[in-house]
């Protein structure tokens, strides 16, 4: 159902701590921790005796103790108590998932341990450079199937009926859409010209009157996304672009990881190229994605039940395109990881 052989965050960073946490990924159930050396510990979270949760058990300095007969297991999942026993059963371990601390959020591999490589991680260019600020960001329980959101987040033009007061107007109703394809995914963008600035980005430009806007909507694989906002002086997208010294950049990172078919946990936050320690800012901008997001969250559960309860054959427009080639590649990238 979901890519295995894949990076997710398995939640923040602040979010691990000593006490035993449970969390749910691509259908897994999962239990985290922090070592007192501060690691990250991500291990099934069912004992191998009764299957009870280990979250429900005992964090003891760092290993965790079975909640229902004590059987105690260490950072790498294997067995190294059984209450009466001397010896422990070579088969008495539970899995391990790779787990790697970045950008203030904790991913887990799901897939083939042996491929688990931290260089895979998306990779946020700018998240060391002094000269861009950054949002804290959020997350939230998205009830619907991540594609529903994979599906939104390679639509440009949603925006100008979702997003009316924040990120859209009607400049973003027609202009055509384009689409291009990597290897790491699928991009939908498109600059439009002469346009009013929408009502979000206005107190961020540093000009005035009309701009040259770009919509950049790119999601990788499994399922992470990155949208660039460039907005420049009407005119400009043709000689310089996003390189023009008045040009307002927002990139919004957004990393969604399917809890099972029916929900998603969606992590996301923002860079941008100006300001970069205005706090009240970054505040403001926060509370703004985060009701924008929230329009979002009611559009896509409503669509996610309105598939579920499907009477007639739904139809598919041009402006769909990006998200139908997405939707493609990660059906063949499904069954080429169930090919023996």
């Amino acid at each position: 159902m979901f890519i295995q052989n894949a990076w997710y965050v398995a939640a923040t960073d602040a979010e691990v701590t000593r006490k035993l946490q449970a969390v749910t990924v691509i259908g897994e159930r999962i239990v985290l921790y922090r070592t007192r050396a501060g690691e990250a510990i991500a291990l099934e979270d069912a004992c191998v005796h009764r299957k009870l949760p280990l979250s429900m058990g005992r964090l003891r300095d760092d290993t965790i103790e079975c909640g229902y007969h004590g059987m105690v297991y260490d950072g790498s999942g294997r067995c190294t108590h059984v209450p009466g026993m001397d010896r422990i059963p070579t088969s008495a371990r539970v899995r391990r998932y790779p787990t790697v601390s970045r950008y203030g959020l904790v991913w887990v591999w799901m897939g083939d341990e042996a491929k688990a490589n931290p260089d895979e991680i998306f990779q946020i260019a700018e998240a060391d450079n002094p000269a861009w600020g950054r949002n804290a960001g959020g997350s939230m329980t998205v009830a619907c199937h991540v594609l529903y959101i994979t599906d939104n987040l390679l639509d440009p033009s949603h925006v100008a009926w979702v997003h009316q007061s924040s990120f859209g107007n009607d400049a973003c109703a027609d202009t055509p859409i384009q689409t291009t394809e990597a290897a790491s995914g699928v991009t939908a963008w498109r600059w439009m010209r002469n346009v009013p600035v929408a009502p979000f980005y206005q107190s961020l430009v540093r000009f005035t009157g009309h701009c040259d806007r770009l919509q950049h909507y790119e999601v990788r694989y499994p399922s992470h996304a990155f949208i660039r906002a460039v907005f420049v002086p009407t005119g400009a997208a043709e000689q310089e672009g996003a390189n023009h010294p008045l040009a307002m950049i927002m990139d919004s990172y957004n990393f969604m990881t399917p809890v099972d078919a029916d929900t998603t946990r969606y992590y996301w936050f923002q860079t941008r190229n100006f300001e970069p320690h205005n706090a009240a800012l970054s505040e403001e901008m926060d509370v703004a994605v985060r009701n924008a997001f929230a329009e979002d969250r009611v559009v896509l559960e409503a669509v996610h039940r309105g598939f579920k309860d499907q009477r007639t054959p739904k139809i598919d427009l041009a402006i769909d395109r990006a998200q139908l080639l997405f939707r493609r590649r990660v059906k063949e990238r499904l069954a080429a990881e169930a090919t023996p």
